[in-house]
Formats: C-alpha cells, sequence, structure tokens
C-alpha cells in the first residue's frame, strides 16, 4: 500500500505537539495550586500518560476503533488486527502505528484534565487507577460512539477535535471526581462563604497555557488527518484560523468582564478563559466561518468566568483550577454550538442561524447527554470501587501538610528557594484606608501621624546613659528605595535591611482571586534598622516619614529604641565612635 509522505508528516508531528500539551497542562495546574502539592502534581500529570499510553494500546484502541458496530469495537489486545476500509474508519493513506499514536495523545489529554479539579486531596494511587479506568473503558467507548463508527456518528453527529470526546469527558470526570471528593479544607468557611485559595505561580499557569494554545493547532489542525490535498491544506488552514480566532475573543472578554465585575481584570480567570475559548471552537473549527468563531469565542469568554463563580459559590465543589468549567462546560458550549453555527462545510448538517433548522442541533445536544449519561453512571462505579479499596481521598493531616512530602518524600519542589505563601501581594491602598491626603507638605501632623506610626519604647538596659538610638522602620517595599535615598542624604550611612511579612487589619479589602474575595492580610514589608549617635533621631524620624508618606493606612511604622551601649568589634571602640567608619 502506497501512503502519502504528506499526511504522515502531518500527522506524525501534529501528535508530537498534542504530546506536548502534557507540559502545558502540568505547569497549568501546578501554577494555579499551591507550592507544597507542586510535585504530586507533576507526577500525575507525567503518570496518566504514561498509564494511559500502554492501556489504550492493551485494550482501548481496539474497543474505539475495532469494527463499526453501533456500541462498541472489538476487543483485540496489543492491537493485532486488521484495521481495512471495510471493517473500520481507520485511514488508509498513513501506517496504521501512525494512527495509533495520534489517537494515543487525544486519549491521554482527556485522562490528564481530571488531575486539576481533584489537586492538592487525592489518593495518588488512586489516581493512578482511575486514570487507568479512563483510557481502557471511559473514553474508548465514548469515543467509538463518535469516531469509530458508531451510533452517534451514524446519526451526523459531529466533533470535529474532541470537545465532547476529549474535553468534555474529561470535564465530566472532573466535576464528578471533584464532588465525590469533597472541598480543600480551607476552602469554605463556616458562613459556607468560598475561600480564595491563590495558586502559587502566575507564571507557571501562563506558560503552560502558551504550551497549551501552542499544541492546539496540532490538536485541532491534525484532526484533518490528512494534508495530500488541496481541500485538506484549505480544511486545515481556516482550522488554524478559527482555533486562534475564539481563543483570543475569549480571553479579550473575560479581561473585561471581569474588569467591570470585580473591579480588576483577574489574571487566572483571563488565562482560563483562553482554554475556555480553544475548548469551544474544537468541535466546530472546520464547520464555521471565522465569524462563528468570533461568536462562540465571545460566548465562552462569559460562560467560564460565570462557571467558576457557580461552582465555587452555588454548587460547593471545589475545582482549584477551573478544569470543570474550562472543559465540561466549554466542551458542552462547542458541541451546541456545532448545531447553530454550522455552515454546512464537509458534509456537516447546516446549524440554525445558517438555514439547516434544528436538526443538527438537536443531534449534537442528543450527543451531549448520551456520552454525559455514560461516563458518570461508569465513572461513579470507578469512584465508589476506589473509595472503599484504597481510598480517593488522603487523611486531614497530609492534605494539610502537602502531598509532596507524605505521597512522594518529596519535602519540596522548590528546594533552595524561599516559599512564603503571600495571598495577597498586590494589595495597596483602597478608599478605605484613605486618611484624606497623599502630599507630605499638605498633610497635617495627625495625618502624617496616622499613616507612619512613631512609637518610642526605652531599652530595658539598666545601667549608663544613652549613647545612641536605634531606629526601626517597617515600610512597604516599593518604598524602600525612596527610604534608602533620604537617609543617606541625610548621613546615615549604615543600615540593615530585612524582607518580612507584615499583618495588620486591611480596612475594606476587596481584592479578589477567581471571583473570591481574599481575606488574607500578610503583605510584602521590609524592616530597615539604623543606629544614630550625632545625628538627631528626630531628624531620622522626620526624613522617614516625609519618604514613606502617601497618606494611606499601611504606609508603615518607625519603632525608635534607647541604645546603652555600642561596641564596634573589629577595634574594640565604644559608644559614639563605634558607630563610625572612619579609621
Amino acid at each position: 500500500m502506497k501512503y502519502s509522505m504528506t499526511t504522515v508528516s502531518w500527522v506524525l508531528i501534529c501528535a508530537a505537539l498534542v504530546f506536548f500539551m502534557q507540559a502545558g497542562f502540568a505547569l497549568c495546574e501546578a501554577g494555579l495550586t499551591r507550592a507544597k502539592n507542586t510535585g504530586n502534581i507533576l507526577m500525575k500529570n507525567m503518570m496518566d500518560f504514561c498509564i494511559g499510553t500502554p492501556c489504550f494500546w492493551l485494550v482501548g484502541f481496539g474497543l474505539m476503533f475495532g469494527g463499526t458496530g453501533a456500541l462498541i469495537g472489538h476487543f483485540d489486545p496489543l492491537i493485532l488486527g486488521k484495521y481495512t476500509a471495510a471493517n473500520s474508519v481507520v485511514p488508509q493513506n498513513m501506517p496504521l502505528w501512525c494512527y495509533v499514536i495520534f489517537q494515543t495523545v487525544f486519549c491521554a489529554t482527556a485522562a490528564t484534565i481530571v488531575s486539576g479539579s481533584m489537586a492538592e486531596r487525592t489518593n495518588f494511587k488512586a489516581y493512578c487507577i482511575y486514570s487507568a479506568a479512563i483510557s481502557l473503558l471511559v473514553y474508548p467507548i465514548s469515543g467509538h460512539w463518535i469516531w469509530g463508527g458508531g451510533w452517534l456518528g451514524q446519526l451526523g453527529f459531529h466533533d470535529f477535535a474532541g470537545s465532547t470526546c476529549v474535553h468534555m469527558v474529561g470535564g465530566i470526570i472532573a466535576c464528578l471526581g471533584a464532588a465525590m471528593l469533597g472541598p480543600r479544607i480551607g476552602k469554605y468557611g463556616k458562613d459556607g462563604k468560598a475561600r480564595a485559595i491563590p495558586g502559587h505561580s502566575m507564571t507557571a499557569c501562563a506558560l503552560g497555557v502558551f504550551i497549551l494554545w501552542f499544541c492546539w493547532f496540532g490538536f485541532n489542525g491534525g484532526s484533518t488527518v490528512a494534508m495530500d490535498t488541496n481541500a485538506n491544506a484549505a480544511s486545515a488552514s481556516i482550522v488554524f484560523m478559527n482555533t486562534n480566532l475564539a481563543a483570543a475573543v475569549a480571553t479579550v472578554v473575560a479581561m473585561i468582564f471581569t474588569w467591570v465585575r470585580y473591579g480588576k481584570p483577574d489574571v487566572s480567570m483571563t488565562f482560563n478563559a483562553a482554554l475556555a475559548g480553544l475548548v469551544a471552537i474544537t468541535a466546530p473549527c472546520d464547520a464555521v466561518t471565522p465569524v462563528g468563531a468570533f461568536f462562540i469565542g465571545l460566548v465562552a469568554g462569559f460562560i467560564v468566568v460565570l462557571s467558576v463563580e457557580f461552582f465555587d459559590n452555588v454548587a460547593k465543589i471545589d475545582d482549584p483550577v477551573g478544569a470543570v468549567s474550562v472543559h465540561m462546560v466549554n466542551g458542552i458550549w462547542g458541541t451546541i454550538a456545532v448545531g447553530l453555527f454550522s455552515t454546512g462545510a464537509d458534509g456537516v448538517g447546516k446549524g440554525l442561524f445558517y438555514g439547516g433548522g434544528v436538526h443538527q442541533l438537536g443531534v449534537q445536544a442528543l450527543g451531549v447527554v448520551s456520552v454525559a449519561v455514560y461516563v458518570l453512571v461508569i465513572m461513579f462505579v470507578v469512584f465508589k470501587i476506589i473509595d472503599k479499596t484504597v481510598g480517593l481521598r488522603v487523611p486531614a493531616q497530609i492534605e494539610i501538610d502537602g502531598l509532596d512530602i507524605h505521597e512522594h518524600g518529596l519535602a519540596s519542589a522548590y528546594s533552595g528557594f524561599a516559599i512564603s505563601d503571600v495571598t495577597d501581594m498586590g494589595l495597596e491602598a483602597n478608599e478605605n484606608t484613605d486618611l484624606g491626603e497623599d502630599e507630605y507638605e499638605k498633610a497635617t501632623p495627625a495625618q502624617i501621624d496616622a499613616a507612619v506610626k512613631v512609637t518610642k519604647e526605652p531599652e530595658l538596659v539598666s545601667g549608663g546613659p544613652v549613647e545612641a538610638h536605634k531606629v526601626v522602620i517597617i515600610c512597604r517595599l516599593s518604598k524602600f528605595d525612596a527610604l534608602k535615598r533620604a537617609l543617606n542624604q541625610l548621613g546615615v550611612s549604615g543600615m540593615t535591611i530585612i524582607q518580612v511579612m507584615g499583618c495588620g487589619i486591611q480596612k475594606g479589602s476587596t481584592e479578589r482571586y477567581r471571583g473570591a474575595t481574599v481575606d488574607s492580610t500578610l503583605l510584602p514589608k521590609v524592616k530597615v534598622e539604623v543606629v544614630v549617635s550625632s545625628i538627631p533621631v528626630d531628624d531620622v524620624i522626620e526624613t522617614a516619614k516625609k519618604a514613606l508618606f502617601t497618606g494611606h493606612i499601611g504606609d508603615g511604622k518607625i519603632f525608635v529604641y534607647d541604645v546603652h551601649r555600642v561596641v564596634k568589634v573589629r577595634t574594640g571602640e565604644e559608644g559614639p565612635k563605634a558607630l563610625m567608619d572612619v579609621e
């Protein structure tokens, strides 16, 4: 048999791109969860691919593509059977193993979606078991209905690259698993309100999303499974265009929507929206125009935000990374969108907005419901069996300490780095911390004292006169350079600087993370210590006040201590001379 080298090269390259999505999922998921679970997250994203690959080879591929029966393919261990045009839908313009590896990376993608929603409290053994179950039974059978010649495909159900087959399946399992696990410790207060548990690295999250976006061109574009004719080239081109446009529009919409809704554009939600747009366009990307892709992305940008809020605040399903909203909700939306926006290209029935009536829309809705029911029933049984045997969730103390140390013996995924759980790094003054004046020269002494408080506390050391004063200044990190310059100009040349975390009641804090109010009050601060003798301590205080003052609560605090004895170690000098660096 003569194969198309262009097609084979195209499919293999796209398979490699889809494999690299595992890196994107790993980074995105790790970034949106806490540092103490990073090693566990990375292990899960590695192992679901490595477990899924042999499972799909042993059983899954045969069940999905072995024959054209309505409900299930053939049991074909190790893929030893013949897959011809007469007995399967496997393309004949490429070697069988080319198509197998392409479908394998898709199967692994469905399995990895589940990891994010169940993060930070799932037993690692349980994860390995249900990851295998997804690749062995769940994905292959529902996939057969859609792509393997099964009954949904025969009805005309259209899912070009997997909004339902991959993303909705993974998203439904993610939703069910998160619901059965229950929320993370501390996610909900006694009043039932959701608390924000911010991820530890927006950098990792962003890099993961960029990788996923890049790889999605292989995910959607490669689903042409051919590149040997002008028609194939045209199809791949419109798929690329629609994929990019929908993702971009969804991202912009979510940015604006969260900006209006929360007062500031939400970073993690905006990045989630990019993935939501990609998921939504995956089913209809070959059958819609760029105009249709624009509106599909526009709706995706809105519904991902509203969905995250719904599952957090109404359904009370704790989904740390938004996998349910991105993959399940937008997988459903993308599948339904075929029945609305399809232009009738590539033999797909026309959508409602293009004069096709409700037929295609009804077929798409039937596919969503039937796949959802099948996946929910099978995975409920799987989760229940796992829970009764090895246990689905880790004990509370393990969850509190972090899965890395208990599940993997990894003290930290960031050995050598200082990790601070700062959940409100960007908190600045808001309307309730304004003390009435933001210019030092115009402010009254009372306003200055309220913003930069000074406390004089005599050192509890008996005997001897006061030789010097130690001034301890706690201030905003952003104000340190101004303070240092001002003190240097005053003549203060020696100072000790320590980065610390300040904790205080920040009145009126309304910062949000993924729609939930952030209630932590830890703020990055700098602690500056200087000891002065010849320089009047009051001059140091006034200089510091002037440098630090913005007119808002949290400008800083100054503590003054009496120093009864100063000794320079190098020379043995004591008193004021010990503070001088002159030889």
